[in-house]
């Protein structure tokens, strides 16, 4: 099949929405369909590329100010609706499938409704996961979130079919108004680069992790809506009973802040900052740990926790949005309430003092993640395209 996806946010970035899509759609390649993107190009001029076997059309873009997003990601500097519905009428897909709503995203969706061309959408959507970049006084941030949805709703409102990775992401959109056939798809982990045949041993040398020293490992963001300081409060509180070390892997405007609390809390010798870690090094980067904590409240899923999962992991999480999907508490981890330091506190030391536990949890955590394999994903993207387009 010819599939055309639109978005906003697609390789080389780093997050996600961004790595789903491009894991998507290199699968999709892969097993033989025909695979377009149209995306903020690297550069600031329209450009044509192919990696991977996916044809891009990049579209004119410039970087975010690092002061704004760290990660610089890359925004189209200007949607002539023409050129791309000119794009769209060339390829002539089967499926046009949209990863967001932006200005890509709803340019894509026009051209797709004028076309009669069978539209569909995940959604990576959540208002808090971006609101904070704008430093809003707590009382505009509910105004900013209605705003936003409301925005999405306009172009989503126009899809054949949505997508969303669990079903309380597919709960959530029902309940603020969409009526659209909305399909439950988890994102997938890729389970051949993640799982617990890796070996992370290089890495605890080079982070000076002696093999008596219990790891506590954070994987993604470090924003906001993460809540990584609730993790460093807890974490300090385990110290006082266990010399176990805080592993901390990503980029994000809050590390800055983070790094100073772990200074003001004492702990700060215990507490690993590692930055971007590669694609290559990230599935060896859980194997040093021996549980993986999230205490995120904006997630409709969370690949790194999936990650986590296959490679092994005990998962502590907030009982937080979809979390509880992926984290049965009790079973393959822990749930606690969002800010609630002394539980996950608590519930760290229990994991890394009772081996038992930690490999009957690990063992659940591989148990539930089977069920999670992207090439299952990308079978049911594959399916449901060519239902839409046999059907449209």
């Amino acid at each position: 099949m010819k599939i055309l996806f639109g978005t906003d946010n697609f390789y080389p970035n780093v997050n996600g929405a961004a790595n789903f899509t491009y894991a998507l759609t290199k699968g999709l390649a892969e097993i033989g369909h025909d695979i377009f993107v149209i995306a903020p190009s690297t550069k600031f001029k329209n450009t044509l590329t192919k990696h991977e076997g996916i044809t891009v059309y990049g579209i004119r873009s410039v970087a975010i100010p690092k002061i704004i997003h760290p990660a610089r990601l890359r925004i189209p500097l200007t949607i002539n609706p023409t050129t791309i519905k000119a794009i769209v009428e060339e390829i002539n897909p089967e499926v046009i499938h949209v990863q967001d709503h932006f200005m890509i995203g709803s340019k894509v969706v026009d051209a797709g409704r004028n076309l009669r061309i069978p539209l569909v959408g995940t959604n990576h959507f959540l208002p808090e996961n971006f609101i904070h970049y704008f430093y809003p006084p707590n009382f505009v941030k509910k105004t900013l979130s209605k705003f936003a949805w409301k925005q999405f709703i306009n172009v989503y409102k126009h899809l054949d079919v949505i997508i969303v990775p669990t079903e309380t992401a597919a709960s959530l959109l029902r309940n603020i108004g969409l009526k659209n056939l909305i399909i439950s798809i988890s994102s997938g982990v890729d389970l051949d680069r993640f799982n617990p045949k890796n070996n992370g041993d290089y890495l605890r040398k080079r982070y000076k992790i002696a093999s008596s020293n219990p790891v506590v490992l954070f994987v993604g963001r470090i924003d906001k809506e993460k809540n990584i300081d609730v993790l460093i409060k807890a974490f300090s509180k385990v110290l006082t009973s266990s010399d176990a070390r805080l592993v901390i892997a990503g980029k994000g405007k809050e590390k800055s802040n983070l790094v100073n609390l772990s200074k003001k809390l004492g702990i700060d010798k215990h507490v690993i900052f590692t930055g971007f870690i590669s694609e290559k090094g990230l599935p060896d980067l859980y194997r040093i740990a021996d549980l993986f904590v999230i205490a995120s409240i904006a997630e409709l899923q969370s690949i790194a926790t999936m990650e986590a999962m296959a490679s092994g992991l005990p998962i502590i999480a907030t009982k937080a949005i979809a979390l509880p999907e992926l984290v049965y508490n009790g079973k393959n981890g822990y749930l606690f309430n969002v800010g609630d330091v002394k539980t996950l506190a608590n519930q760290i030391l229990e994991i890394i003092r009772n081996p038992h536990l930690k490999k009957k949890m690990s063992e659940n955590s591989l148990k539930i993640i089977s069920h999670h394999a992207l090439n299952k994903t990308i079978k049911s993207y594959g399916n449901l395209y060519q239902r839409l387009a046999k059907h449209l």
